[in-house]
């Protein structure tokens, strides 16, 4: 496998554009629409939230039918809780963009992110998708990825070469996520791409466990957004042959899968609002893997580990702690706790360390936490930030 830093378009076959339609202000890009040349194979995840978008509604429908050729984003609203005229306008863009590219309406995927609350301005819109099908390129897929970005600070895109049968084979993504998250089957919103030959049901499976395995891993605040979807189109114009379950060739494409979807989800936690480290919580020998999710996602949604991480302080007594509310069964007694390489408990007791070296390692970019409950065989990995002022300054004038 080789990583490439290049995003929706490295695969064959596929252009992106990304525009600005006037939904944002400073003429920062606020429409993205992929294209693949051929109707392809795809799959989608979904939000969890009762509450959802009404662009999402649309394409969780179509895409239960297997085949999409475009996928349609607008950032700065989320075209949610504004009623049936939601439905509506997203339906008014799958024909419009049907009109423009001579497809079926039923093969676009719409996805909206931003303020909710709001009709989208449907006649920016309706321009914006005239401008962006004519903008549509093989190189188009950088500005397709900064056109999704609400808070983000960075666009997220990232790519992989996989050989199949001596065959080149890509799968590129891209996402956005800053604030609200705490996935429930989806992302934020991610979209994917792959020249592999693969079928509908094989594809959604792999795309579901790599979910579960990578944006369903990462935490900024706990919250989880009504606007959260991941899509993935295969094209099949690497030529490679049918992918079939359970194979070598499965296991390949599901492992370059698994990369891009990791890779992206660690730029999301790593670009958390306000964020300034990106922290890894490592759960090792827990009794079950219920228990060792449990305590990850307790320690890495808590408000007093992020804060401290921010302040630079190895309180690891707050990682104790929400392990301990978590519901996960352990024994303080038989547990370790370590930052980096840096044992501050061990087997219930605290253990005399330098300050100065847990200093050096919380000044560090990535920190790596790790748990090691020494009683079972199971073992799992969240991805989070910590908390510093700008989060509350970012979030308290959200809307304004």
């Amino acid at each position: 496998m080789k990583l490439l830093f290049s995003g929706v378009t490295t695969p064959k076959g596929f252009k992106a554009a990304g525009i600005n339609c006037g939904i944002k202000k400073d003429n920062k890009l606020d429409l993205a629409l992929l294209y693949s040349t051929n109707l392809c194979q795809c799959a989608g995840v979904y939000t969890k939230n009762i509450v959802k978008g009404h662009s999402l509604v649309l394409a969780s429908e179509y895409a239960k039918k297997g085949q999409a050729q475009v996928v349609f984003i607008n950032s700065g609203n989320a075209n949610a809780c504004v009623g049936p005229k939601g439905i509506d306008d997203a339906k008014t863009i799958t024909k419009l963009i049907s009109n423009e590219l001579n497809i079926l309406p039923e093969h676009v995927l719409t996805g909206s992110t931003g303020v909710i609350g709001y009709r989208l301005p449907m006649a920016k819109i309706k321009k914006g998708i005239i401008k962006a099908s004519k903008d549509l390129s093989f190189k188009g897929g950088a500005n397709a990825a900064s056109a999704i970005m609400t808070t983000d600070t960075y666009t997220k895109e990232f790519a992989v070469k996989l050989m199949i049968d001596d065959i080149e084979v890509f799968i590129g993504g891209m996402a956005k996520g800053s604030g609200m998250i705490m996935p429930n089957m989806a992302t934020m919103i991610a979209t994917l791409t792959t020249d592999a030959n693969i079928s509908h049901n094989l594809l959604q499976k792999a795309l579901l466990t790599a979910t579960n395995q990578s944006f369903n891993k990462i935490s900024v605040d706990g919250d989880t957004s009504v606007c959260d979807m991941t899509v993935i189109l295969a094209n099949g114009q690497s030529k490679c042959q049918l992918i079939k379950d359970n194979t070598k060739e499965y296991n390949e494409f599901f492992n370059g899968l698994l990369e891009v979807c990791q890779q992206l989800s660690k730029m999301i936690a790593r670009d958390g609002e306000g964020a300034t480290k990106l922290i890894e919580i490592n759960i090792k020998n827990a009794f079950t893997l219920n228990d060792a999710e449990l305590a990850a996602k307790a320690i890495a949604n808590s408000p007093l580990v992020k804060t401290a991480f921010f302040g630079e302080d190895a309180n690891w007594g707050r990682l104790l702690t929400a392990a301990g509310y978590s519901g996960a069964n352990f024994n303080p007694n038989e547990t370790t706790i370590k930052i980096g390489s840096l044992i501050l408990f061990d087997k219930g007791v605290a253990i005399p360390f330098s300050e100065i070296e847990a200093s050096e390692i919380l000044k560090r970019k990535d920190i790596f936490v790790t748990i090691d409950f020494g009683e079972g065989n199971y073992e799992d990995t969240v991805w989070t930030c910590d908390f510093s002022y700008d989060y509350v300054k970012i979030n308290a004038h959200y809307r304004t």
